[in-house]
C-alpha cells in the first residue's frame, strides 16, 4: 500500500477507507434482449473502402454492418466556406474532437442561376466535399431538401423560383418538376458517396426540413419526394426533422412505397441557457411528444443548438455579437443539455452548428447580417474555441465504449440534494449503470450519490452536468466507480488507457476492482493511492500538473491499465486515432490532424499554437514519430509511450499591413443621370406576376423577381410626361431586413428611404414592406417631362419557413403614385448582370460598378482619385475604394485573417466589402453588430497580392466614410493545411 507525500485521507476523505461498494442496487439481467444486436464493439472509422455495408437501426441505435453506432455529428455548410481547401480543416478538426459525422446542406440557389442550369464545380463542388469527408473518416449525413432553411436567402430556393408558377412545398406539379430536376442533379453525385455501396460515407439522407403541412398534400408531398430520392438510387436510410417535437412525420405518417423500416424520425431543439433541459427523448414522460412518438425507431436530434442566429442590429445578444452566443452557450451549457439528451435514450445527435462560417455575399436571409458564426465550438475563423471540452470528451467517449449505444432506465434514486437531478440508466448486456447528474441551480453542489455506491462527494458545478459511470469494463478490469466524468477510453498496444475529466482543481476519485492487490506506480506528483478489500481508489486533482498519471499492473488482471486525470483544457490536447495496426494516443499539441503507421514510424500531421511537449502511446513496435513530415527524436517512457527530446515549437509572428495607403476613389450611380442611356435595361411591362405581392391596379410590375433580378441592388427609370404640377411622388417597396431606398428626380437627389432596424419581436420578420414619400422641389414642377431614377437595395428573399410562399414576396418597387398629378411612365430596370461563372449567382448585385467589373482584381483604376483614408464626404449614392496589399505568410503558418471597420455610429453608410473579386459581406456602420468580416484562406492571397474593393453607399445625411479600414489577425497555428488559391 502507498501513500502520496500528501495523505491520501486529505484528498479524498476518511469516511471513504475500508468502505466495500455495493453499486447501485439496480442492475437488470446481463443478457441482450432476443432479436435485439448486443452490445458490442462500434463499427471501424468510415471511408470508402469498396465494400457494401448495411445501416440500419433499432430502438436503440444506428446499426452499422451489425454494429450498434452512437452518432455524434457536426454540422457544417461548405457554401459557407468558399475555399475548398479549407474543408478540409475543417473537417479534420471535427474529426481530430471526436466527432464521427458531418451534417451538410445543400443550397439550391448556390448551384443554380436558372431554369435547368446548374454548376457543381470550383466552390460547388459537392463531389469533392464528399471524398473529403470519407478520406477524413467521417461519416456524411446529406441534407439536400429542396428547402433548407439554413438562413439562407429564400430558405435555399433559387432565385429564378421565386417568378415561376406553382406553390413550393406541395404537392403542385409545376414545383415538383423543378424540386425533381434539383433532386436529379444532387442525387446523381450522392448516390457515388453512398456508404451502403462503399463509394464513400454518405450514412442518412435528410428530405425537405422542418415541414409542417401535415394534411393530405403535405402527405403527397412526402411522398413524391421519398420515393423520387429511393428512384435516383438513394438507398442509406432517410429521415426528416420535426421542428415541434410533436411527432410529426414518423413512420407511418405518410406513403413510402411499401418500404418499411427504413424512415427515421427526427426533431430539432433549440433551447435556450436559461431553460431547464428537457426531456425529449424516449425515455420522456409525455406520451406522443419528441421521441416517444416513434417508439421503434432511436433518438435523432437532427439539430440541436450550437449556438443561435443573430439578426441586424444585434438584438439578440444586446449588441455584443456572437461572441455573447458563445458566452451564453458555453462548454457547460452544451454539457448540461446533450448529457441530458443522452440520458432520454438520444444515440443520434447532430449539433448546429459546429462550424457556422459566413454567409457571404448576398446567401444571407433577411433574418441574419454577413457573419454566421453562430457562437459553434469553431469559430467562423475556424478556430478552436473552449466550448469544445465536452463535445471532445463526448465524442470520444462515444466513440470508444460501446455501452452508451444501448441504454435503458433503470431504478430511480432519490436525489441526493434538491439541486440535483438524477437520471439513472443501465446497459442490460454488461451490468454497467450511467447516471447523469444535472444541476439547474446557480451554485456548485458537492454530494456522494450513496444510491450509485459512490460516498465521496462529488462536485457538480453550477448550471452544468457529470455524467457517472459504475460497474464499466474498462478493457479486463472493472470501473467501480469514478467521481470524475470518463472521457476516453483506448487500447494502446499491450495496455489500456483511461482518461477522466473534469472542473480544474477540483478532486477525482477513480475506484477499480482488483481482486489482488496491484502495482500501482504513481507517475507524477498528484495522484494518491490505496487499496483495501478489493478496491484500488486512487485520487488526483485535475489539472494541477497538467496531465496526471497511475500506472495500475497485476490485481486481477495481466493487462496494464494506465490512468489519466485531466482538466477540460488539458483533455482537449489527448488525441485518439484508430489505425488498421491499432489505436494510436497523441498528447501535447493543439490539433493532430492524421495518423499513420509505416512500419516502427508513427507519422502524424497537426498544429501547434505554443511550444509544446509530444507523447505518443500506440501499438507494438513503433519507435521513431514524424510531426508534420519531419523527424522527431523520442525516447520511451516508463508508460511505454514515445516521449520528444525536444518540444515542438509554437507559431511565429505574423505580420500584415496597415491598409491606410494606396487607396483609389472613384463615385458612381451615372443612373441617376436624366441622359443616361438605358435603352439595353428591360423594360417594366409585366402585367401579372406568380409574386405572392398584389400588382396596383392600373401599373405594371415592378418587381426585380419577375425580369430575372434576383440578388442585390436594382435601379429602375422612369421617364414621366404630363407631370406638371406634381407636388410629391410616393415610392412604395418591399425588401427584406435593412432595406433602402434611394431616388433622383431629372438627377437631383430627392432623398432616402431605410427599413427600420429590428428590434426582439421584429427580428425574425422576413419581408418588410413601406413607402417613401419625397417632395418634388418647386423649380421642377413646371416642366412636363421628368427622369425618376430610383436605387432600392432589395436585400435577400424570406425564408418560406411555414411553406406560405413567402419567398415570392416582391423585391424593389411595387408601386410608384404622384400627388397633384397623374403623368404617364414608362420604366425600365436593371440589376445584376449574368451570374459570375467562378463565384456564382449570389456574388454580386446591380451596382454599376459591379456591372462594369469594378470589384475584380484585374480592373484598370489608373484614372481613379488617390485618396488616403480616413475619408468623409456628404453625397447621396455610391463610392468606390479601391487598393491592394501584399501577405508574405510563412508556409507552414495557418494564419486566420479579417477585415475590420469602425466608425462613429452617427455616420449612415453601408459598404460591400469585395476582396479579389469575392463579395465578402455587407457592413451598415450605424446598425451593426458586425464589425469585422473573416477572409478565408484561398479568397485571400496568404503569399501574394489582394486587391480590396469597398463599395460604399450613404444617403446624403450624415458624412460617409469609410475611416478605419484594417487587417486583424484572429489567430494563427503552425501547421494547418494545403491551400490552393480560389
Amino acid at each position: 500500500m502507498e501513500l502520496s507525500r500528501r495523505t491520501f485521507s486529505a484528498l479524498a476523505g476518511t469516511t471513504a477507507l475500508g468502505l466495500a461498494l455495493t453499486g447501485s442496487g439496480g442492475a437488470l439481467p446481463s443478457s441482450a434482449l432476443p432479436g435485439l444486436a448486443p452490445t458490442g464493439p462500434p463499427p471501424s472509422p468510415p471511408s470508402a473502402d469498396g465494400s457494401a455495408h448495411t445501416v440500419g437501426f433499432d430502438r436503440y441505435s444506428l446499426l452499422v454492418d451489425g454494429r450498434r453506432l452512437v452518432l455524434w455529428s457536426g454540422e457544417m455548410h461548405p457554401f459557407r466556406l468558399p475555399s475548398p481547401s479549407l474543408w478540409r480543416d475543417v473537417l479534420q478538426k471535427m474529426r481530430g474532437h471526436g466527432y464521427n459525422a458531418v451534417s451538410v446542406y445543400v443550397a439550391w440557389n448556390v448551384h443554380s442561376p436558372a431554369p435547368g442550369e446548374y454548376d457543381f464545380t470550383g466552390v460547388r463542388d459537392l463531389d469533392l466535399f464528399l471524398r473529403t469527408a470519407a478520406e477524413t473518416g467521417l461519416y456524411v449525413i446529406l441534407r439536400p431538401g429542396p428547402y433548407i432553411n439554413a438562413e439562407v436567402d429564400a430558405g435555399g430556393f433559387p432565385g429564378w423560383l421565386t417568378a415561376t408558377e406553382g406553390r413550393a412545398r406541395t404537392a403542385d406539379p409545376t414545383y415538383l418538376s423543378y424540386a425533381d430536376e434539383w433532386l436529379t442533379r444532387v442525387n446523381a453525385i450522392a448516390a457515388r458517396h453512398l456508404y451502403t455501396r462503399g463509394k464513400g460515407t454518405v450514412l442518412l439522407y435528410q428530405i425537405e426540413n422542418a415541414y409542417d403541412v401535415t394534411g393530405a398534400d403535405g402527405r403527397a408531398y412526402m411522398s413524391h419526394l421519398y420515393k423520387k430520392v429511393r428512384a435516383d438510387g438513394i438507398d442509406v436510410p432517410l429521415f426528416h426533422n420535426d421542428k415541434t417535437r410533436e411527432g410529426r412525420w414518423v413512420p407511418g405518417s405518410f406513403d413510402t412505397g411499401g418500404e418499411k423500416e427504413s424512415w427515421l424520425y427526427g426533431f430539432d431543439g433549440y433551447p435556450e441557457p436559461d431553460e431547464i433541459p428537457q426531456d425529449w427523448g424516449r425515455f420522456a414522460a409525455q406520451p406522443g411528444r419528441a421521441a416517444k412518438a416513434s417508439p421503434k425507431t432511436p433518438g435523432f436530434l437532427p439539430e440541436f443548438g450550437g449556438g443561435r442566429p443573430d439578426p441586424w442590429g444585434g438584438t439578440v445578444f444586446g449588441g455584443k455579437g456572437y461572441e455573447e452566443a458563445r458566452r451564453t452557450r458555453d462548454a457547460a451549457y452544451e454539457r448540461r443539455f446533450h448529457l441530458t439528451n443522452l440520458a432520454n435514450g438520444i444515440t443520434l445527435h447532430n449539433v448546429y452548428m459546429t462550424f457556422g462560417g459566413t454567409s457571404w455575399g448576398w446567401l444571407p436571409a433577411p433574418q441574419v447580417y454577413t457573419s454566421y458564426d453562430y457562437g459553434a465550438v469553431l469559430d467562423e475563423g475556424r478556430r478552436q474555441t473552449a466550448k469544445l471540452a465536452p463535445m471532445h470528451q463526448l465524442g470520444h467517449l462515444l466513440r470508444q465504449v460501446p455501452d452508451f449505444a444501448k441504454l435503458d432506465r433503470a431504478r430511480g434514486m432519490p436525489s441526493p440534494d434538491d439541486r440535483l437531478k438524477v437520471y439513472h440508466l443501465t446497459n442490460r448486456d454488461t451490468g454497467s449503470h450511467v447516471y447523469v447528474v444535472r444541476n439547474d441551480s446557480a451554485e456548485d453542489v458537492s454530494v456522494p450519490l450513496p444510491d450509485a455506491g459512490i460516498e465521496v462527494p462529488m462536485t457538480v458545478p453550477a448550471h452544468d452536468a457529470r455524467l457517472i459511470t459504475t460497474e464499466l469494463k474498462l478493457g479486463r478490469r472493472t470501473l467501480r466507480y469514478a467521481t470524475a466524468q470518463l472521457a476516453m477510453f483506448v487500447a494502446a498496444g499491450r495496455q489500456d488507457i483511461a482518461v477522466f475529466s473534469g472542473r480544474h482543481g477540483d478532486m477525482a476519485q477513480v475506484v477499480l476492482e482488483c481482486p489482488d492487490e496491484p502495482t500501482a506506480t504513481r507517475l507524477d506528483a498528484e495522484p494518491a493511492w490505496i487499496y483495501d478489500r478489493g478496491l484500488l481508489r486512487v485520487t488526483a486533482p485535475l489539472g494541477v500538473g497538467l496531465l496526471a498519471r497511475v500506472k495500475v499492473e497485476n490485481g486481477g488482471s495481466g493487462r496494464p491499465l494506465l490512468i489519466f486525470f485531466a482538466d477540460d483544457e488539458t483533455a482537449l490536447r489527448l488525441w485518439p486515432y484508430e489505425t488498421p495496426s491499432g489505436t494510436v494516443l497523441v498528447y501535447g499539441p493543439s490539433l493532430v490532424r492524421s495518423v499513420t503507421l509505416e512500419g516502427s514510424t508513427v507519422h502524424l500531421t497537426g498544429d501547434t499554437t505554443v511550444v509544446t511537449g509530444l507523447e505518443v502511446w500506440g501499438p507494438r513496435g513503433i519507435g521513431q514519430v514524424t510531426w508534420n513530415g519531419q523527424p522527431v527524436p523520442t525516447r520511451v517512457s516508463a508508460t511505454n509511450s514515445l516521449i520528444a527530446l525536444k518540444p515542438l515549437p509554437g507559431v511565429g509572428a505574423v505580420s500584415l499591413p496597415a491598409l491606410d495607403k494606396g487607396w483609389r476613389r472613384r463615385t458612381e450611380n451615372p443612373e441617376s443621370a436624366p441622359d443616361f442611356d438605358d435603352s439595353a435595361w428591360q423594360r417594366a411591362d409585366k402585367e401579372s406576376s406568380f409574386s405572392t405581392t398584389p400588382v396596383p391596379e392600373g401599373q405594371p410590375v415592378l418587381f426585380a423577381d419577375d425580369y430575372g433580378f434576383h440578388y442585390g441592388d436594382v435601379w429602375y427609370r422612369g421617364r414621366l410626361s404630363g407631370t406638371e404640377g406634381a407636388k410629391s411622388v410616393s415610392l412604395a417597396y418591399s425588401t427584406g431586413t435593412q432595406g433602402l431606398l434611394m431616388a433622383w428626380l431629372d438627377g437631383e437627389p430627392l432623398g432616402t428611404h431605410r427599413m427600420p432596424v429590428p428590434d426582439q419581436k421584429t427580428a425574425r420578420k422576413g419581408t418588410w414592406t413601406d413607402t417613401a414619400d419625397f417632395e418634388v422641389p418647386k423649380e421642377l414642377r413646371e416642366r412636363d417631362e421628368h427622369v425618376l431614377s430610383v436605387l432600392v437595395r432589395r436585400m435577400q428573399h424570406d425564408m418560406d419557413g411555414e411553406s406560405l410562399d413567402t419567398h415570392k414576396a416582391a423585391r424593389g418597387l411595387t408601386s410608384v403614385r404622384f400627388k397633384g398629378a397623374s403623368p404617364k411612365v414608362s420604366w425600365r430596370l436593371q440589376g445584376a448582370a449574368s451570374a459570375d461563372p467562378v463565384r456564382g449567382p449570389l456574388n454580386n448585385g446591380g451596382l454599376y460598378g459591379e456591372r462594369e467589373g469594378w470589384h475584380l482584381p484585374g480592373h484598370d483604376d489608373g484614372d481613379w482619385k488617390p485618396v488616403r483614408l480616413p475619408h468623409a464626404e456628404r453625397r447621396q449614392g455610391v463610392t468606390w475604394y479601391r487598393t491592394s496589399f501584399r501577405l508574405s505568410v510563412d508556409p507552414g503558418i495557418d494564419a486566420s485573417i479579417a477585415l475590420t471597420l469602425d466608425d462613429d455610429r452617427k455616420r449612415a453608410y453601408r459598404v460591400q466589402i469585395f476582396l479579389n473579386g469575392w463579395n465578402m459581406g455587407q457592413y451598415i456602420n450605424d446598425v451593426g453588430p458586425q464589425h469585422t468580416f473573416v477572409l478565408p484562406n484561398g479568397v485571400l492571397r496568404t503569399r501574394g497580392a489582394n486587391t480590396l474593393a469597398l463599395a460604399v453607399i450613404s444617403d446624403g445625411t450624415t458624412e460617409a466614410g469609410p475611416k478605419d479600414v484594417r487587417l486583424t489577425l484572429l489567430g494563427a497555428t503552425a501547421g494547418g493545411v494545403t491551400v490552393e488559391n480560389v
